[in-house]
């Protein structure tokens, strides 16, 4: 039975999402990359282990994953990446005083409808204070009820899916992993809408 904080196990959207990033590793070097509910940390782990200048975060109200991050920096080699405790929807010293960011990631992120605003204020308030930036997102559809879409419109933030077979991630197996198995995972990329709200 998993235990309730998510965060100590690798799911298979970070598998995903890795995946992506792995297809794109050249555009990588120098980037900007902010991780948000790390948990294990595999997509910002293989972003820094591909030249990227990597922040990972999770709850600071969620110590162990915070330990977890940091236990997945050590064990590959990545002491120096920093680890910051960040709640989703709240307005913190440690949010105001990120470095610019070009891309955040999060994988499987919108995991329980409650907390799908909280993301959101969240990556817009990064967004608009980093326009230029993405949220690249993994996410396994659990319910056909669940969906942003309303959120993304009220934030002003827009979305274009990915297609998995698109950076071959539209198999049961992964890098030799087994963990997307039988899931049905997404991936899209939210940035701020346009005046038009395109």
């Amino acid at each position: 039975v998993p235990d309730s904080q998510y965060g100590l196990y690798a799911w298979p959207c970070a598998v995903v999402l890795a995946q992506y990033l792995w297809a794109h590793r050249r555009s990588l070097p120098g980037k900007r990359v902010l991780e948000v509910g790390a948990g294990v940390s595999l997509p910002g782990v293989l972003a820094a282990k591909c030249g990227a200048e990597v922040i990972l975060s999770d709850s600071e109200e969620l110590p162990r994953c915070l330990r977890s991050c940091r236990r997945s920096c050590l064990l590959n080699g990545l002491p120096r990446v920093p680890v910051v405790g960040l709640t989703w929807g709240r307005l913190s010293p440690q949010l105001l005083a990120l470095p610019p960011i070009d891309i955040i990631l999060g994988s499987d992120v919108f995991f329980d409808p409650k907390d799908f605003e909280d993301i959101l204020t969240t990556v817009y308030f990064l967004l608009e204070r980093n326009p230029h930036a993405q949220f690249w997102t993994t996410y396994q559809v659990r319910s056909a009820d669940w969906s942003i879409e309303a959120l993304l419109c009220k934030w002003k933030l827009k979305n274009i899916p990915v297609p998995l077979r698109s950076f071959s991630a539209d198999k049961e197996r992964l890098g030799s992993s087994s963990l997307p198995g039988r899931h049905t995972i997404e991936m899209m990329i939210i940035s701020l809408a346009g005046p038009d709200g395109t």
